[in-house]
């Protein structure tokens, strides 16, 4: 009789690599550390075995982008050891505002030095002859570490925090994306499939494109697992395993460099833009998060508490709910991604809220001990986006979410804590009777809440179009108060006469005002951050 012996659990194999170690903490020690020095040598003879000429130098934008220098393997030893030099403006991409000022800092500035982070040496599967090494950024004129690399504040961060808990963080992403044709007409945006979820058939119809994603994600390390069509053209989600904050941050961004050789190999686009289309599904980045202790064990579950949670698994949802308008500004930090929210009835949260095992909320209790926030896009920086809910982790700012007069939705079940205050738009309002304050914040009119009343996003029979909370839950975005019938009348007929086609470029659109959903320029409303 065959005996299986069971091995290490996931989450056992990740604890096993090690943490992350921190950045060194100046340019001098970066440069001179003897044990760094030799495995520059021990990298050199696998270039020379392996036969790779070229190696690309990488660093993180904050807009979450990879930056850096290529140079020639005879070159390695030199650029491995001092490192390379760009403008400081290289962290913001080069980008200019409104204005045309330079993002962040201009020409005149100084320059950073990038040294490289040798554990993330790997040869690329698309073409053999090309490495890449992730970088660490350091400031040339203190030579200290550059406030603006994302990458190593994420690496920081994350050690202080796990170091003042004594838990290790552990995260998984699922990447959503769209693959796309190229066509001559940048506005006539097209998928590859119908969007049609979860359809082995239109999974099907991208098998080669899949299988050379899981081919390169698996020859870099970044463990590629379950996969399906989502609900939208073209769209897919291929998962990889979880880890720790920055090696999840790695495999993110290393898988969307393997979609982009991938598309350039099948001659389509691999578009991570957060909301190419409207009238269908957008492309998330769901995170998933737990502590663990030393052993292995998910110190967020308890089977007897509040969605199988324990203290300090609602201690910490406590903090995110009590963060959430600046981590939404880190999140979704695109004009195209209020798009997302602002599209209802596809499953983008829309309120401050969580529940069991429900998909509309902005933390969703996925199982015992795992959360899933949901208010995170396609086109995120993962290494602020991680070092924000690292330092949120550290407020914990309530002992409970249930104590925050917060509805739980899911099951069927809610708190007793729903507000009760009758709501404008409800009959008891309209008789002058417990009238509520409107809000100072300025609101916002979108006349795609027409069709959320539709859908029943907004019940008609309990609340008005310019509800700003749904049973007790605050929301994300803010609605218009209640329009009279002649002003509804003429918001459907500019619905109807908007352009709600697919659109390709949301940068060209966000210049204008979106007529399609809300009536002041996009780029005014994301620049103020009212969300």
């Amino acid at each position: 009789m065959a005996v299986v012996e069971s091995g290490p659990s996931e989450v056992q194999r990740v604890l096993n690599k090690g943490p992350i170690p921190d950045p060194f903490p100046t340019l001098d020690q970066a440069r001179h550390d003897p044990g760094r020095l030799e495995k520059i040598r021990q990298l050199r003879k696998l270039i020379d075995e392996r036969g790779i000429k070229y190696v690309f130098f990488q660093q993180v934008s904050v807009s979450g982008h990879v930056n850096g220098k290529g140079v020639v393997a005879t070159q390695w030893e030199k650029v491995a050891e001092e490192g390379y030099q760009l403008v400081y403006g290289a962290t913001a991409d080069l980008f200019v505002d409104r204005q045309d000022r330079y993002i962040g800092f201009g020409p005149e500035e100084s320059e950073l030095a990038a040294i490289a982070d040798l554990d993330t040496f790997a040869q690329l599967p698309w073409d053999d002859r090309v490495a890449r090494v992730f970088c660490d950024c350091y400031d040339t004129e203190t030579g200290k570490l550059l406030e603006a690399d994302p990458r190593q504040n994420l690496k920081r961060i994350t050690n202080e925090v796990e170091q003042e808990l004594g838990y290790t963080f552990l995260c998984g992403i699922e990447p959503e994306m769209m693959w796309m044709a190229k066509t001559e007409d940048p506005n006539d945006a097209r998928g590859l499939t119908k969007p049609w979820c979860y359809h082995i058939n239109q999974f099907e119809e991208l098998r080669e494109i899949i299988l050379d994603v899981v081919d390169y994600g698996e020859r870099l390390g970044i463990s590629p697992t379950y996969g399906d069509h989502e609900d939208s053209p073209g769209q897919l989600e291929l998962n990889f395993l979880f880890d720790r904050a920055v090696r999840t941050a790695d495999s993110l961004s290393t898988y969307r460099q393997i979609c982009a050789a991938v598309a350039r190999k099948h001659g389509v686009i691999a578009s991570f833009m957060p909301k190419p289309f409207t009238g269908v599904s957008a492309n998330g980045a769901h995170h998933h998060f737990t502590l663990v202790d030393e052993d292995g064990n998910n110190v967020f579950y308890d089977p007897d508490g509040p969605a199988k949670l324990s203290e300090i698994g609602l201690q910490f949802m406590g903090g995110i709910l009590d963060h959430y308008r600046g981590l939404c500004g880190i999140t979704a930090s695109t004009v195209n991604s209020y798009k997302r929210f602002w599209d209802f009835g596809f499953w983008a949260p829309i309120y401050k809220d969580y529940g069991w095992q429900n998909r509309t909320t902005l933390v969703r209790v996925a199982s015992g001990g795992r959360f899933e926030f949901r208010a995170v896009d396609s086109a995120c920086n993962p290494y602020l986006e991680g070092r924000a809910r690292r330092r949120q982790a550290e407020a914990r700012p309530r002992p409970a979410p249930a104590a925050q007069r917060l509805r739980r939705v899911g099951g069927g079940r809610r708190d007793s804590a729903r507000a009760r205050t009758p709501r404008r738009g409800t009959r008891g309002a309209r008789r002058g009777r417990g009238r509520t304050q409107r809000s100072s914040r300025p609101s916002l009119r979108c006349v795609h809440a027409l069709q959320a009343r539709r859908v029943g996003a907004v019940p008609r029979g309990r609340h008005g179009l310019g509800a700003r909370e749904i049973s007790g839950r605050a929301p994300l975005i803010e609605l218009a108060p209640p329009v009279s019938r002649t002003r509804r009348g003429a918001a459907k007929r500019r619905l109807a006469a908007s352009s709600v086609a697919p659109v390709a470029s949301g940068y060209e659109r966000s210049l204008r005002p979106c007529h399609a959903c809300f009536s002041r320029p996009a780029s005014t409303i994301h620049k103020r951050g009212e969300f």
